[in-house]
């Protein structure tokens, strides 16, 4: 009877993985979110005061079920080893400012996010090489190994941290990368890539979907930064194990867009001391939340600014017609 359910014997393997990622992050969720630390609320975010108390930080837990279910019911070899001990290190330096009283400053974060970035990227040059695929264009090209190791220290720096900044609405960080990930494992399965991480994939997802049971507005919990970083960290190490990095473009075009205009604008500030984008409040989710609301000349409100729910389900509409465009592309 299995036999008609399940191709191979790995599928049924899956299958109960992902059943017992699920199962062991809402309960933990459920029973001892007591042990996560409680937000001090973020002071220049869009309605910031309202997270104030809750409790975050759930990538405390969400990570380490996400590990140990892909080392249970996953592929285990040297490479993703070294992934997931990098993996936890994202997850416990935003553990640590997530819990301290003053947040941690950029130059701090972004040291760490080097550093595992630079490990991650050189991993995966030792381990796969240094071939990019351009899958729309169905070519390959073969970098130097120096070119392709900062290209990826540049992908996952800044996947870290647009995810890390997208994360400000209920629900919103973690749909978009579920949407991501889930355009990655359609791409895997389309090329019947056995090396893409398709299974690891789709357990990170569901520790996601167990979260956002909680997540969803209003709220009772965040992941906060153990859980954003985290999270940016893996989007970015699958973009590299696909083959084709450069598709997290348009699969992750809305975190890249959300959080990374904001990135740079605070840029062009520091560096250049130029302000642009002065009429806009980042990251994106802010200027929707807050800056939508339009009015006649009789004063009557014609457009009105995106409520949580509006901003997320729109976010995620856009990421899924692009992924699916590009994935037709690729097809």
């Amino acid at each position: 009877m299995l036999n008609l359910l399940f191709k191979n014997g790995s599928q049924l393997i899956t299958l109960l993985g992902l059943l017992f990622a699920f199962a062991a992050v809402f309960w933990l969720l459920m029973n001892k979110r007591d042990l996560l630390p409680r937000d001090h609320g973020r002071e220049f975010a869009v309605q910031g005061a309202l997270s104030a108390g809750k409790w975050t930080s759930a990538g405390i837990i969400m990570i380490p079920v996400f590990i140990v279910s892909s080392l249970i019911f996953g592929k285990v070899n040297v490479e993703t080893l070294i992934y997931y001990v990098l993996l936890a290190g994202a997850m416990i330096t935003g553990y640590l400012d997530d819990a301290a009283r003053v947040p941690w400053g950029r130059l701090k974060k972004g040291l760490f996010d080097f550093a595992v970035a630079l490990a991650a990227s050189v991993t995966y040059v030792y381990f796969n090489g240094s071939a990019i695929n351009l899958a729309v264009f169905g070519i390959t090209i073969t970098l130097p190994a120096v070119i392709y190791i900062i290209l990826g220290i540049v992908l996952i720096w800044v996947s870290i941290n647009v995810t890390n900044c997208s994360d400000g609405v209920d629900g919103l960080s973690a749909s978009l990368a579920i949407v991501t990930m889930v355009s990655f494992f359609l791409m895997n399965t389309i090329h019947d890539d056995t090396s893409g991480f398709s299974a690891e994939i789709l357990l990170f997802a569901v520790c996601l979907v167990a979260y956002l049971w909680f997540n969803a507005t209003p709220s009772i919990l965040m992941m906060g930064d153990a859980g954003s970083r985290a999270m940016g960290f893996f989007i970015a190490i699958i973009a590299m194990k696909s083959g084709s990095p450069l598709i997290y473009i348009p699969f992750a075009i809305v975190l890249i867009l959300d959080g990374g205009l904001g990135l740079i604008k605070l840029s062009f500030i520091k560096f250049l001391k130029i302000n642009i984008m002065m009429n806009i409040t980042l990251p994106l989710h802010d200027q929707v939340r807050k800056n939508m609301e339009l009015q006649d000349e009789a004063g009557n409100v014609i457009r009105k600014n995106w409520s949580n729910t509006q901003t997320v389900f729109r976010f995620v509409i856009v990421q899924v017609m692009v992924s699916l465009l590009f994935v037709y592309l690729i097809w």
